[in-house]
């Protein structure tokens, strides 16, 4: 086989494996963004480790079909760069999607949570859902109120024995 060939199957594999590890990619097209702008984005998603990569569409597309991913091939057109988040399904789409709203040169192409394809719209939708802390932080306020509730409660019964005894005590101190 000749070497070009085998570098390739290499970069394939490769991107094959990042996809199968992301929780969420997104398909960004690139084109117009100043290489400042490229710089800015990179380190915003560094902070939140999303690896933020260029791949040729070919190459992005044999990789979704080895991982049974259908539906990218033909979808994305063009230059084409891939936001990986291997942490939180929901940091790569918040980055993206602020960025974009600040710079307005590019757009989402699609993306892909799982092996599901999703629309620009759904990856905006996911871009609102509030990170893991946050989610986490909710629920335990939740499943703490019961418990405030019930010592709230347990608490007011020794109070108002407490004012009762308190007025008895009065009402035989002015008769």
């Amino acid at each position: 086989m000749s070497e070009n060939l085998e570098r390739k199957k290499l970069v394939v594999s490769e991107v094959q494996e990042k996809l199968g590890k992301a929780k969420s990619v997104v398909f960004v097209d690139y084109i117009g963004l100043t290489v400042a702008e490229v710089t800015e984005l990179r380190n915003q998603f560094r902070a939140v480790n999303v690896e933020f990569k260029v791949y040729k569409n070919a190459i992005i597309g044999r990789a979704a079909d080895n991982l049974e991913i259908d539906g990218i091939n033909g979808k994305i057109a063009g230059p084409t760069a891939v936001a990986l988040s291997y942490d939180d399904p929901t940091a790569g789409p918040k980055v993206m999607t602020s960025f974009i709203k600040k710079v307005k040169k590019t757009e989402i192409k699609m993306g892909v949570l799982g092996k599901e394809i999703m629309s620009t719209s759904q990856i905006e939708s996911l871009a609102k859902i509030p990170n893991k802390e946050a989610l986490v932080s909710v629920l335990l306020s939740v499943m703490n109120g019961p418990v405030r509730g019930f010592a709230t409660v347990l608490n007011a019964v020794p109070r108002s024995l407490a004012i009762a005894v308190n007025a008895i005590k009065e009402q035989k101190q002015s008769a």
